[in-house]
């Protein structure tokens, strides 16, 4: 069953997003493809600058994919700076093209 991963709040901004993706991606300065993810299981990705802050929201095919990704992010994570924690949980309704 898919999952939802919503990751915003005061430390998670554009600069050390895009840190995290250079990172991620062996120095890619942006995510272009699923093939840029480092494990499978990514269904979409979005990330941008709200009103409220930036914001990363992702779909993942299921809780144990979304941990597997978490495993590789979480260390780099608090390299960059980034200590709010996401919020992880199941979607009412998923639609895809």
């Amino acid at each position: 069953m898919p999952v939802v991963l919503v990751h915003e709040g005061p430390t998670v901004t554009k600069e050390r997003y895009d840190e995290l993706v250079r990172r991620l991606t062996g120095g890619k300065s942006r995510m272009e493809s699923i093939a840029d993810w480092p494990v499978e299981g990514l269904l979409v990705h979005v990330a941008g600058q709200s009103e409220q802050g930036f914001r990363v929201v992702d779909v993942w095919e299921s809780e144990d994919a979304c941990r597997r990704f978490a495993d590789k992010l979480m260390p780099l994570m608090a390299e960059v700076g980034i200590m709010d924690q996401a919020v992880l949980y199941p979607p009412h309704a998923f639609v895809s093209a």
